[in-house]
């Protein structure tokens, strides 16, 4: 099992891999995002994570952005390696935010506000 030291992480991408997510192409989103940090040299700036369902199928590939909080709907392997790149220059991916964080989720347009309440 691999122990990363993220001392000197800045930014943690969490690429959703449920099935939606994969359907939409979720793993390629992953290898796009994965070889953008290569190439830019910031794999000690920027970690990721594959996850389980996020529970926004609808807006598959889902990408969350911490510590920011931000949510990415709708990513695709091009967004992916422009969401880094923007990550990198301090900045958001302002046509696929779904919710931004400030003390709590706060969709960003109309679609997100829909769906299921949790219980």
């Amino acid at each position: 099992m691999t122990t990363w030291n993220l001392q000197g992480t800045v930014n943690h991408l969490l690429i959703c891999g449920g099935s939606s997510c994969r359907k939409n192409k979720g793993e390629e989103v992953a290898d796009a995002i994965e070889d953008e940090i290569e190439k830019q040299g910031a794999a000690s700036k920027i970690h990721t994570t594959v996850t389980e369902c996020n529970g926004r199928c609808s807006d598959a590939c889902i990408v969350i952005s911490y510590p920011e909080g931000v949510w990415y709907r709708e990513m695709t392997p091009k967004a992916g390696k422009k969401l880094v790149r923007k990550v990198l220059q301090g900045e958001q991916l302002e046509d696929h935010i779904l919710y931004t964080y400030d003390g709590g989720l706060k969709a960003q347009t109309e679609k997100g506000a829909k769906g299921k309440k949790k219980k």
